[in-house]
């Protein structure tokens, strides 16, 4: 890759773009030219490159539309085989003038909808078959992998009720799943799930209801609740 042909390709690409330069994802998308073909080797920045080559740049203040941002987010897709992680979105804007930040994709939506959006919008653009192929399998199992780690991401822990004969359990876990099987392990009757609560504040959402049954409370965790109190707790569903 020779510093004569980048420039001409941005001459190039300018041309039918009414004169003014490609952002760096548009020009790798049109010319497969990529970013460590230029960076640090002959330009510091893609303004540099654009400058030399007597371009307008393009206005880069101006917010990038949906399209945009999906046409960004399918071009790293293709560029590293797979599905970008966080991480990877934000060296890539630290990288490239112009590239989103990772803030910006979340106006696609949480990951999820991120790669629905992808599937959805390279189906109807034969160009982008090859992204079809790497993304499509989330769909199915890994997808569902996505979805535990988003709510994960989003939700930091549970307060959780459980019944055992006559008495009422109220505790914590960041994953619920992983300490009702703990439960049952350890308690010699089988413990009914009552009611679970969403929160990004576990210890200080426990601790609001272990003092509010405080009157009602047998054995450390373990209360003797009424109809009402029940009802109290399964009102909330985040907190």
């Amino acid at each position: 890759m020779t510093k004569q042909h980048i420039l001409d390709e941005i001459v190039r690409t300018s041309a039918y773009n009414g004169g003014l330069a490609l952002g760096t994802v548009r020009f790798f998308q049109e010319t497969g030219i990529k970013q460590s073909d230029w960076l640090g080797k002959f330009w510091a920045r893609w303004g540099d490159a654009v400058k030399e080559a007597n371009c307008i740049p393009s206005q880069m203040n101006a917010p990038m539309s949906k399209v945009q941002i999906m046409e960004s987010l399918i071009a790293i897709t293709r560029e590293l085989g797979r599905f970008p992680v966080t991480s990877e979105l934000k060296l890539k804007a630290k990288q490239i003038s112009g590239f989103p930040s990772h803030n910006t994709f979340r106006k696609l939506g949480n990951k999820v909808q991120q790669i629905t959006k992808i599937i959805e919008y390279c189906r109807d653009n034969p160009v982008y078959s090859d992204v079809l192929m790497l993304v499509t399998p989330l769909e199915s199992e890994t997808l569902e992998t996505l979805k535990a780690e988003v709510l994960q991401q989003e939700t930091v822990g549970f307060v959780y009720l459980l019944k055992s004969q006559r008495y009422f359990k109220i505790g914590r876990s960041n994953s619920f799943e992983r300490r009702s099987r703990e439960l049952a392990i350890q308690l010699p009757e089988k413990a009914e799930t009552i009611h679970v609560i969403r929160t990004d504040d576990p210890v200080g959402i426990e601790i609001y209801w272990h003092r509010r049954f405080d009157s009602k409370r047998k054995n450390g965790e373990w209360f003797q609740l009424d109809a009402q109190d029940v009802k109290a707790f399964k009102r909330r569903k985040f907190m």
